[in-house]
């Protein structure tokens, strides 16, 4: 377990953290949840994903959202995404009130889910083409976007032909290709070796910082929501609900170099807390006392 007596608090900021924030705090609202509740019909009754949800995210904030398994993350995603429907509660895109699938949110999965039989080009012109544009526009701005994640040179390229990281820098392309107001992002580098992670993490804020875009991202990764986020939206389980909405006090432009800081321990220290909290005793005992042995007693491995 992490150490955390000679860590600051995740609490303190110094003074371009603290203007950071107190310039986000001036930006437009893109994003409001109010009283967000998300219910599912199940054989044992009604089961209750999200309860009393409440959060914004300004414009070209990057908010990491994260918590134990079962808290409602992808839950909440879905009915951002406009995917589900809401059982109560309001989610509005500045102003609007989200009821569907819309221009103004693009959505990147953790599967990759480019046409195979598309090219790479293909795929980011896809839906500039759908959205009305020639095919001359839609090619000139697709080159535009796949330099950008430096992807031009495998343009005519297909799918099958490039790696995982590669795969979702093109569909990271592809969704902002139609300029949304908020990209949503499920968990996109879950599928990827811890190196290639590491790498679109970095490619992720490059893009980030290069364009007018606000971010809302689904991890269960600890350091990668505290390397990523602006703030970090703590989800605790059964159902979700919001813990915690931490300002990261780690100062950009991110790095590597940061990830041994104090102010990043910190904060990973905070969220580790809020997702694993102690385990009673008494509960350790009972889930002990419940496991069936199903090998020789004499052969002990401890």
């Amino acid at each position: 377990m992490q150490n955390t007596t000679a860590l600051p608090s995740y609490l303190d900021q110094s003074e371009q953290v603290r203007a950071r924030f107190d310039a986000i705090k001036q930006r437009p609202v893109i994003l409001d949840v109010k009283d967000l509740c998300k219910s599912y019909p199940s054989h044992q009754g009604t089961v209750e994903a999200l309860r009393n949800v409440n959060f914004q995210i300004h414009r070209r904030e990057f908010v990491c959202v994260i918590g134990p398994s079962g808290c409602g993350k992808s839950s909440l995603i879905r009915t951002l995404a406009g995917l589900e429907t809401v059982t109560s509660g309001e989610i509005l895109i500045d102003g609007k009130p989200v009821d569907g699938p819309g221009q103004d949110r693009g959505m990147v999965f953790q599967g990759y889910t480019l046409f195979p039989w598309l090219t790479v080009k293909k795929n980011v012109m896809f839906g500039l083409e759908r959205a009305g544009k020639s095919k001359m526009e839609a090619e000139s701005d697709a080159l535009m976007w796949l330099d950008l994640v430096s992807l031009e040179s495998f343009a005519d390229h297909y799918p099958h032909q490039l790696s995982g990281g590669m795969k979702q820098r093109v569909a990271i392309a592809r969704s902002l290709a139609t300029q949304p107001r908020m990209l949503l992002m499920d968990e996109p580098f879950g599928a990827l070796d811890a190196q290639t992670r590491t790498k679109m993490q970095s490619h992720l804020l490059d893009i980030w910082k290069n364009i007018d875009i606000t971010v809302l991202f689904i991890t269960h990764d600890l350091d990668e929501a505290v390397f990523l986020a602006d703030r970090i939206l703590v989800l605790k389980a059964h159902p979700g609900e919001v813990q915690e909405l931490i300002e990261v006090p780690v100062p950009h432009p991110r790095s590597l170099d940061q990830l041994n800081s104090p102010e990043f321990l910190a904060t990973r220290a905070r969220v580790d807390e809020l997702i694993h909290p102690p385990v009673n005793e008494e509960d350790e005992l009972d889930i002990s006392s419940r496991i069936i042995r199903l090998t020789n007693v004499n052969d002990n491995v401890i």
